[in-house]
């Protein structure tokens, strides 16, 4: 076998190998104790679309001043994140205090995620099929098609009319 051929065959399968692996990247979100619901809103949805596309996501809470004394604040905000955030994520690191700042780390789970998906796909085709109109059966002909109306003028007969005018 020749060498050269070796080396390009073990080139071209590490390369393939590299292309079908995803990079997996920690993104940080900050939060802020007296942070308002807008606000909150707003950061949840971001930290829910990095969770989306597979990133694990650092949430960290600042303190400032006294408010390092209530970690029991900290915590209800990120117990609220993690709570918005079930269907999609599980907690990989749990809440910690680290000088004057509370951190927790969320990572995707992809089987919580396919059975929310499956959820979300069944009750979207019982809905459809909840308003999807009922089959019409009557008339002469049986096939549930309504007799065509010629109460409606036509367009052409219309203008007509409108000339006469």
């Amino acid at each position: 076998m020749d060498y050269g051929k070796f080396k390009y065959e073990a080139a071209q399968k590490a390369k393939e190998s590299r292309r079908k692996t995803s990079q997996v990247s920690i993104k940080e979100m900050k939060y802020r104790v007296k942070i308002g619901r807008g606000d909150f809103d707003t950061k949840t949805h971001k930290v829910e679309r990095f969770l989306e596309d597979g990133h694990k996501v650092k949430i960290t809470i600042m303190f400032r001043g006294r408010e390092v004394h209530h970690p029991e604040l900290g915590m209800k905000i990120l117990d609220q994140v993690a709570e918005h955030n079930n269907h999609l994520a599980k907690v990989e690191a749990s809440p910690k205090l680290d000088g004057r700042n509370m951190t927790m780390v969320l990572a995707p789970d992809k089987r919580v995620q396919a059975a929310a998906e499956a959820a979300r796909k069944k009750a979207l085709a019982e809905q459809r099929r909840a308003e999807a109109p009922e089959p019409a059966t009557g008339g002469p002909t049986g096939n549930g098609a309504a007799p065509a109306s010629n109460d409606r003028p036509t367009p052409a007969a219309s203008a007509a009319d409108d000339k006469e005018s």
